[in-house]
């Protein structure tokens, strides 16, 4: 009999007798006599042993000549001290074994139902092929809006994937004077996309009609690397340092300039209230801006200088489920992701990855962090935050992984690498929401400018 086996046979009670221990044989049937009634049994004993000695017509049996003697000895014992306990009281039994009870507890601890784990597919759920995509680190070629359709830039043409047809149709090709195209980011309507270019001008878009809207230029000297969105404010990021919020909806659309970098800025993300801008830039600096400063004498000072990158920041993450919190990422100098408070300028953590960090995504389900790093493995990591964990590795990308966007259900997630390849991860499913699938699970067909699936 194993361990468990013997341990149940102690504390199961038997279901016919609660209070005997299963298996024991000992002692089943012996009689233990009650005292009161054995001083009975000896005064009827001592007022007819008389008549019985006399009557011999009928013999006593053995048996009961042998419980007479075990009587009297036993009385005998403590003849003078009847009433006196010579051993202590016995100890009350339980109608339930403690150790039954105890056991009983720990299964039904152990019984409590646990939060499945979510399984992470280790590799991309499919890879496309997407020539001419420009490796280059400061630019931002990939993003996913909010109407389910993805805009990637390569070379000098913007693509358009619609994530919930399969449909792909090219948006626009600029010249060779404007182009190539720098950076693309969709507004928060999913219909409008501002594309940055290489000669220091904006563009807008209409994505549903296929319309340009109109130019912003004059203010960049150098290319647009960086475009972010905060309702109707359009905030560019140039090589020549300066960060500009443009008002599109007025003609005269340069609003406020910023000034604090002294190279490209090649990150640029807005908080989830639109109050707090972070800059990152190729000087090693990140910036924290508040437009609720605009009114006072300053507007365009920033609220934090943060200096504890040693190399390039281009990854930039504001955390949903805490406003004050933003992730960064250093480059290859660097390596590592830090973690701020925006409100105080702390650093509240630094983990080293190994590699370059080019791009940060939060998790919109769970508390994690998704990291895309250069070499020497070009993978994507998955962190468990706030430990730092790794929960998975994703690997598949020959070159480092430059561009990360996240699907408007916060499931999947799209890579795209100097291999010249899109990759889409299944990395953020809720396996308790059997409708969040990938989206990429439900199109078959791959971008119409694509030669192969690989």
């Amino acid at each position: 009999m194993d361990a468990g086996s013997a341990n149940m046979s102690y504390t199961t009670p038997n279901p016919r007798f609660p209070l005997q221990r299963r298996g024991s044989k000992e002692n089943l049937d012996r009689f233990i006599p009650n005292r009161s009634a054995m001083d009975m049994d000896y005064a009827h004993f001592m007022v007819t042993q008389g008549r019985k000695e006399k009557d011999n017509s009928v013999p006593s049996s053995p048996s009961s000549e042998a419980y007479k003697r075990l009587l009297a000895e036993t009385l005998n014992l403590n003849r003078t001290r009847i009433l006196a306990f010579k051993n202590k009281p016995p100890v009350p039994v339980e109608l339930i074994p403690h150790q039954h009870t105890a056991s009983a507890s720990s299964t039904t601890h152990q019984a409590k139902p646990t939060k499945p784990r979510r399984h992470i597919p280790q590799t991309s759920e499919r890879t496309l092929d997407a020539p001419d995509l420009v490796d280059d680190f400061y630019l931002n070629l990939l993003d996913w809006g909010s109407s389910n359709v993805l805009a990637i830039a390569l070379g000098s043409t913007v693509y358009l994937w619609d994530a919930s047809t399969g449909s792909t149709s090219e948006l626009v090709t600029v010249d060779e004077e404007h182009g190539p195209v720098t950076s693309v980011n969709w507004a928060p309507d999913g219909r409008h996309i501002a594309i940055g270019l290489n000669n220091s001008e904006v563009q807008l878009w209409d994505s549903a009609s296929n319309k340009q809207l109109r130019t912003l230029k004059g203010g960049h000297r150098c290319r647009v690397g960086s475009l972010a969105w905060n309702d109707h404010i359009l905030t560019t990021g140039g090589m020549d340092g300066r960060i500009i919020n443009n008002d599109v909806r007025i003609r005269d659309h340069i609003v406020e300039t910023y000034r604090g970098h002294t190279q490209e800025v090649c990150g640029l993300k807005w908080s989830a209230s639109g109050k707090q801008l972070a800059s990152g830039g190729n000087d090693n600096l990140i910036h924290i801006w508040d437009r609720s400063l605009a009114s006072s004498n300053s507007p365009t000072q920033y609220l934090h200088r943060l200096e504890d990158h040693t190399s390039a920041v281009k990854a930039l993450a504001w955390c949903p489920f805490q406003s004050n919190l933003l992730a960064s990422g250093g480059g290859g100098g660097d390596r590592t992701i830090k973690f701020w408070n925006t409100h105080t300028g702390a650093c509240l953590n630094s983990v080293d990855t190994g590699s370059q960090v080019c791009a940060l995504l939060w998790n919109k389900n769970e508390r994690e962090l998704l990291s895309s790093h250069g070499f020497t493995q070009n993978q994507l990591t998955l962190w468990k935050y706030p430990s730092m964990v790794k929960t998975a590795e994703l690997t598949g990308h020959t070159s480092r992984v430059l561009f990360l966007a996240q699907s408007p259900d916060g499931c999947t997630v799209a890579s795209a690498a100097g291999d010249e390849t899109l990759r889409f991860w299944n990395v953020f499913g809720d396996p308790n929401e059997a409708a969040k699938k990938s989206v990429t699970k439900k199109n078959q067909e791959p971008f119409a400018w694509a030669n192969r699936i690989r």
